[in-house]
């Protein structure tokens, strides 16, 4: 399956025409969900089971803001119950370093 050209600006540090599906999951699934329009994350939603999603939004991703972490995490995902450490997903929260 191809990824729609209207995708490149969510994607954009990679042409579309080099991404593949599989290979690069992690990237488009994090990004479609950090910076896509809801459009965009019908979309991803259609390309992967949830399952999927899931299992790569729990793996940290620094570049959400607060607000859209917890919209992708609550009202996407449906992990009320799931609590991470905010400081691995949102963005302007300094890291624990050593």
């Amino acid at each position: 399956m191809k990824i729609p050209g209207r995708l490149q600006s969510v994607l954009w540090s990679a042409h579309i025409n080099h991404l593949h599906l599989e290979k690069d999951r992690y990237y488009i699934i994090h990004h479609i969900l950090s910076f896509g329009s809801l459009d965009d994350i019908s979309w991803l939603m259609k390309m992967y089971p949830k399952k999927e999603i899931i299992e790569v939004f729990m793996i940290s991703f620094k570049d959400y803001s607060r607000s859209r972490f917890y919209f992708v995490k609550d009202a996407i995902l449906e992990l009320k119950y799931w609590h991470p450490d905010e400081k691995y997903y949102v963005k302007n929260i300094s890291r624990n370093i050593g």
